[in-house]
């Protein structure tokens, strides 16, 4: 995984920074793991605007990716590792010996040709899908389900990945890329590495069009607009706005939005770091 900084030959490539894309290689997806991907441009099934700065964009076909990893004991082989305009992350196109073919999220240090396998009693080695109780302490991990079966919902973009710190009973603790640690069943999945092209963050877009080809419109301030559309609005010239807060008053950049009776509180032992 690498980045390019392009030479400044026009004013939108001076500060531009991009994937080498150097670890895909191929660039054609396979048709029978397509799904269309239909686009609302923010608008609800009356047509009405209900989410601001949505509209326009490149257009895309879905992937389907392979959250559950749910078939057991049967070897796949990586045929290639591909881009998804849907993610961050690279994906992996595996072959199953029985010929299934499968999507899924591409770890760090995935090679084409490498053997992969879910389940249990298998090597926690880079790819392979184990259950937590089967996986060593300390190791790091990625793709990990929340319910048993359920599929993936943790710790799933672009070089993000978690490590499994302990085990307590029927729960192991899981440390989170946010630095919260949690108590997860170890019934629950998770994938062996950290997730691919982990250079992501470094990225950046050198213009604004190309924030118009992922579908995001120019995004306007709350202090440009005036009062009757945002609660930090008008004021004479350029007046700061007053405490930061969202359009519908809430306060942002440090007040605390989840609720203090909520379930899964229980299940958290240690916060994630605030800034």
């Amino acid at each position: 995984m690498a980045v390019r900084k392009l030479k400044p030959i026009t004013p939108g490539q001076r500060h531009k920074i991009i994937s080498a894309f150097d670890s895909i290689t191929e660039t054609r997806p396979d048709k029978s793991l397509l799904r269309p991907l239909k686009k609302s441009g923010g608008r609800n099934s009356n047509g009405k605007m209900t989410m601001r700065y949505v509209g326009g964009g490149h257009k895309r076909r879905y992937r389907l990716i392979d959250f559950k990893r749910d078939k057991d004991g049967i070897p796949a082989t990586v045929k290639s590792i591909e881009y998804d305009p849907n993610r961050t992350a690279r994906i992996a196109r595996l072959v199953y010996e029985d010929g299934e073919k499968r999507y899924i999220l591409a770890p760090n240090g995935l090679q084409v040709g490498q053997k992969v396998i879910s389940g249990r009693d298998i090597a926690p080695e880079i790819g392979n899908t184990l259950y937590l109780s089967d996986i060593p302490l300390g190791t790091i991990i990625h793709g990990i389900e929340m319910k048993p079966g359920k599929g993936a919902s943790l710790a799933r973009s672009a070089g993000s990945y978690a490590q499994l710190t302990s085990r307590d009973g029927k729960y192991a603790i899981v440390k989170l890329p946010s630095g919260e640690s949690r108590m997860v069943l170890t019934t629950c999945k998770a994938t062996v590495g950290a997730v691919s092209n982990s250079d992501h963050a470094l990225e950046k877009s050198g213009k604004a069009g190309r924030s118009r080809w992922k579908g995001r419109r120019p995004r306007v301030r709350g202090v440009a607009m005036n009062p009757v559309d945002h609660p930090m609005g008008g004021g004479e010239g350029r007046a700061s706005g007053g405490h930061p807060r969202s359009r519908k008053g809430l306060p942002a950049k440090g007040y605390k939005t989840r609720k203090k009776n909520k379930t899964s509180n229980k299940y958290i032992v240690e916060r994630r770091k605030s800034k």
